[in-house]
């Protein structure tokens, strides 16, 4: 029997909004379309995926440090966080988890503040701009990662 692989996939301020927040730039999908959707994909690899998305930048941070009990791989969108959160990069450090940041929108292609991530130095791979499709890119990578790492060992 094969080893379930947990990956935890956070999104974090505004994404709650994805489907009626600027449409032009997000689309019109909402969290609940791409969270069934990756779910779906997901069994099909032998990945749980368990997801968190909040506003409260205090809520990441805790659940990033439960992680480190059962979590394997993370899927990052911290959002507006991308460019403030010193505390979430610690958290991540703090728990060594691999993780992919993925942004929907092209961070780079915005305006300049949205250039800067304090995540993407430490992160596994940056995904941005192509929409949430991102995700499941993500979602391919780490099955690809740790299924060939399982399959070493």
């Amino acid at each position: 029997m094969k080893n379930i692989i947990h990956v935890l996939i956070i999104n974090g301020p505004n994404l709650n909004l994805l489907g009626t927040r600027e449409t032009n730039i997000y689309g019109h999908n909402t969290l609940s379309d791409l969270i069934d959707k990756m779910k779906q994909k997901s069994k099909k690899n032998n990945i749980f995926l368990h997801h968190i998305q909040s506003n409260a930048e205090h809520i990441l941070i805790d659940k990033i440090h439960a992680a480190k009990q059962n979590i394997d791989y993370i899927i990052i969108n911290p959002g507006a966080f991308t460019h403030t959160s010193i505390a979430i990069r610690d958290a991540l450090i703090a728990v060594d988890i691999p993780f992919i940041e993925v942004h929907i929108s092209n961070i780079f292609a915005r305006e300049s503040f949205r250039s800067h991530s304090w995540l993407s130095d430490i992160s596994q791979g940056v995904i941005s701009g192509l929409g949430l499709d991102g995700y499941y890119w993500a979602l391919k990578t780490i099955s690809n990662r740790l299924i060939n790492v399982n399959q070493k060992n």
